[in-house]
């Protein structure tokens, strides 16, 4: 009888899919609109806070806009797909203008915009990439685009001083609140087992997996 073993056959790494599932466009759906309620009930604290930090230092109530930001780097890292982060901004943005706000559906425009800020920063990485890091490049990157948006549109009068703190303030927002913030937010989801058939709720699992060994 032949001891001989026939040669080991190097496994091939398999290529994540950047193509989307009925299941990413579901679940994305899903997050989008849940966070578009959270964009029309965040309108309820933002004003009387806002007011205060315009008093302190005007410029400064942007650093409480981030809120309107999480649904791109959430639906990002979950999903994973190019247009994820556009997408989710756009539905939640659609939300809240359908439940009524001050701003109209100009919300839809600024949805654009912030969403094309996180997208722009996911797709130099080919949108393979979600670590915190580039999470909140993303996040500070759709700060930079509400902070230059709001300045062009609501405020074009103002001056150079007041244009500068707000941007600043918005990128800063970005990065904490949208950055850090989605990150956190993903990861909780993850611990529920919601997450298992992406990406980030098997990472989760990974690392429940070597802290138990």
């Amino acid at each position: 009888m032949s001891t001989r073993t026939s040669p080991a056959v190097p496994s091939t790494p398999v290529r994540r899919s950047l193509r989307w599932r009925v299941v990413d466009i579901v679940v994305a759906s899903v997050l989008a609109v849940a966070i578009g309620v959270v964009f029309k009930l965040w309108e309820f604290g933002y004003e009387p806070i806002s007011a205060v930090a315009a008093l302190v230092l005007p410029g400064t109530q942007a650093l409480f806009g981030g809120v309107w930001l999480l649904a791109g780097p959430v639906v990002a890292i979950v999903v994973r797909k190019p247009g994820a982060a556009l997408y989710a901004e756009m539905v939640a943005a659609s939300v809240e203008a359908l439940l009524g706000t001050q701003w109209g559906w100009l919300t839809l425009e600024a949805g654009l915009v912030q969403g094309l800020g996180a997208e722009i920063v996911l797709a130099l990485f080919l949108y393979r990439v979600y670590r915190l890091p580039v999470v909140v490049l993303a996040g500070a990157a759709a700060g930079l685009a509400l902070g230059l948006n709001d300045t062009f549109l609501w405020y074009p009068g103002l001056d150079v001083a007041f244009k500068v703190v707000y941007v600043v303030s918005a990128i800063v927002s970005g990065a904490v609140i949208a950055g850090v913030g989605s990150w956190l937010l993903v990861r909780a989801l993850a611990a529920t087992g919601v997450l298992s058939s992406f990406a980030a709720g098997r990472e989760h699992s990974r690392r429940g997996t070597r802290a138990v060994a």
